[in-house]
């Protein structure tokens, strides 16, 4: 995989395609043990979040809903630390198990917002899955149930991510260039 520029910013690879399938994978398998017989409702944060949703969920054997909420807290390549829900929850949440879907948790400040909003209806369950966790970005205690990778502090994009619209479309996860 060669290295890739979007708005004169270089992107070298960093996590190929094949291993987020594999790992993706195994989130599943653990989730279908988990929800056997509780028809889970999966919550995807978009837009981030809807490829690592859509591989997901391909592998998920058990009876299930996905819904999708939307909401904004980057400029840039930057988080503004303030959320902003742009698309609400349209599902009856109480006493299901919801499973929210995330592809980034940086400062785990827009997982704290959905999870208030999530918790407020009363669900059965509450678990969080992240394809990728920066540990020293949190800003606040969140609690993952499944995390696909755990990655240092840098700026990525591909597999869902983007750089200002750019790049969600790229099979792979690339990190900016640190020189």
């Amino acid at each position: 995989m060669p290295t890739i520029t979007v708005h004169n910013r270089i992107f070298e690879p960093f996590i190929q395609a094949d291993i987020i399938a594999k790992r993706v994978s195994v989130i599943a398998t653990q989730m279908n043990l988990r929800f056997e017989g509780k028809n889970p409702l999966f919550l995807a944060v978009l837009n981030g979040a809807f490829i690592f949703a859509a591989d997901l969920l391909r592998h998920i054997d058990v009876q299930s809903e996905i819904s999708f909420v939307k909401i904004a807290s980057y400029e840039g390549m930057q988080t503004t630390g303030d959320v902003k829900e742009l698309i609400g929850f349209t599902e009856k949440l109480s006493n299901r198990h919801v499973v929210i879907l995330e592809d980034i948790i940086d400062t785990g400040m827009s997982m704290q917002h959905i999870l208030k909003q999530v918790e407020a209806q009363k669900p059965a369950s509450v678990s969080v899955a992240t394809l990728l966790l920066k540990p020293s970005s949190l800003k606040v205690p969140v609690k993952i149930d499944y995390t696909g990778f755990e990655i240092e502090s840098r700026f990525v994009l591909g597999y869902g991510m983007d750089y200002d619209g750019i790049g969600r479309n790229l099979p792979e996860i690339y990190a900016e260039r640190i020189d």
